[in-house]
């Protein structure tokens, strides 16, 4: 049996025998607002919940979508028609990865996005667009904030009940100027779990404006080549998340014998300073204290001192390879079933600090942010403002068109590592994967130093 609530009273859910089934409904709210250049383009606030239902018989998946949660029941008792009971459905490899968790954890009940006037949301977003609009060389101005307000619920036939909520909010002031040789699109970015903590304030504002002013009317084109290069946290986190990150998926490698060999654990894949792990306890945009199938999401080594440590699983991915879950099943939204996803993913600190790392290259490339990043066994990031380095200092801008190389080369070729970690975390887009976009992922690290990497 398990507790669901409905339209009205909560709702008695009585599971099917010799089989597995489990119900995870979602309450979600969110905002999206974005204003361009005096003009609403997007001023919607929606309300949506449902809920997704699994049945399982140790050979097949059933799965059933609504958005009428008074009807899970019958919903679930036509799955359970479809599938082949089971009598030692228990001792299935897939089942006996899955938790009997039974917690709530509501960090943001008396302090929900749901609360704030939406007067207050547009009055902020229109108040940093004239800002922006007013400053010297700005072509365009738009002005995006988004928020998010969640509640999961999962229950399942072997007596899980795992209930919690999720909370973001963000405001991001982008740019485009048009001086110097070329346009450059900038940004500045504010993220925290609730409106009244975004902080966002014209300083911040400007000063990230002036600093692409001058970037803008002096940059020049990089003379293409291989550098040592230092990227940001920023860049450091979403190289992680790209490169290394989806490589980490595990349901990537089912029926690939060439990666199994390739990725096999225990296997030395980059520099012994090296480590990357994924951990949904980080309170940012890849905050996930269960997955989607009601497993504690814990702490995944993926790489430690350079050597092959985990990867990410659900259950049915840990059956499979034998290995144990690690509480990575999300979905984006009860709409679909859940696959084997990211949280935060970070690479490890270092000893050293940026300074110390910058006073190691006698000429080579500093890139600060990026516009995107792809990557598995090649990646390529396109840096937005990078700067040269000369003598171990920052020395004039350039613009750089991409970054790339080898996966594995490149893991072996970090040299240095900053002392501390920064994480982003954002609510504008998400990681994409299959049909599921976006989902709310973060990632970081420090500053990272690589000895070579090609820079275009």
């Amino acid at each position: 049996m398990g507790t669901i609530s409905g339209k009205g009273d909560s709702t008695m859910i009585r599971f099917p025998e010799q089989l597995f089934s489990d119900v995870r409904t979602e309450d979600i709210f969110s905002t999206a607002l974005t204003y361009v250049d005096g003009a609403w383009e997007v001023n919607r606030v929606r309300r949506e919940k449902g809920a997704l239902l699994r049945v399982y018989d140790g050979k097949m998946w059933y799965y059933a979508v609504t958005t009428d949660l008074d009807q899970i029941q019958e919903e679930l008792d036509g799955l359970a028609a479809l599938a082949s009971p089971n009598p030692d459905i228990l001792a299935d490899p897939v089942v006996r990865r899955l938790q009997a968790n039974r917690d709530r954890v509501m960090r943001y009940e008396g302090r929900r996005e749901t609360d704030v006037p939406h007067a207050r949301k547009e009055e902020l977003v229109r108040h940093c667009h004239d800002l922006v609009a007013a400053q010297e060389g700005v072509a365009v101005a738009t002005v995006r904030l988004a928020d998010e307000y969640r509640v999961k619920h999962v229950v399942s036939s072997l007596g899980c009940d795992v209930e919690w909520d999720y909370q973001a909010c963000g405001l991001r002031a982008q740019f485009t100027l048009k001086v110097g040789d070329a346009p450059l699109t900038e940004c500045k970015t504010f993220y925290a779990n609730h409106f009244d903590d975004l902080n966002v304030t014209d300083e911040a504002i400007l000063a990230d404006y002036r600093r692409a002013l001058d970037f803008a009317k002096r940059a020049v084109p990089v003379k293409p080549g291989q550098y040592p290069v230092i990227l940001s946290p920023e860049v450091a986190g979403v190289f992680a998340h790209e490169s290394f990150g989806h490589k980490s998926e595990s349901d990537f490698m089912l029926g690939d014998e060439s990666m199994m060999r390739e990725w096999a654990l225990g296997t030395k894949v980059g520099s012994g300073i090296l480590s990357i792990y994924d951990d949904g306890g980080e309170m940012g945009s890849g905050y996930l204290p269960y997955d989607d199938e009601g497993t504690r999401k814990v702490r995944s080594w993926l790489i430690r001192d350079g050597v092959l440590a985990g990867r990410l699983h659900n259950a049915a991915t840990a059956a499979a390879l034998e290995e144990e879950n690690t509480g990575n099943a999300r979905a984006v939204s009860f709409e679909f079933e859940p696959i084997v996803r990211m949280t935060s993913t970070c690479i490890g600190p270092g000893k050293q600090t940026k300074e110390e790392l910058l006073a190691g290259v006698k000429e080579g490339v500093y890139i600060h942010d990026y516009t995107y990043g792809t990557g598995m066994s090649t990646f390529t990031i396109a840096p937005n403002m990078a700067w040269m380095i000369r003598e171990g200092k920052l020395a004039e801008p350039v613009r750089v068109s991409v970054i790339s190389g080898n996966v594995m080369e490149t893991l072996h070729l970090i040299d240095g590592l900053s002392d501390q970690v920064e994480v982003t975390s954002s609510v504008f887009g998400g990681c994409g994967k299959m049909e599921q976009f976006p989902l709310r992922v973060s990632d970081g690290g420090p500053y990272v130093r690589v000895s070579a990497m090609n820079v275009q």
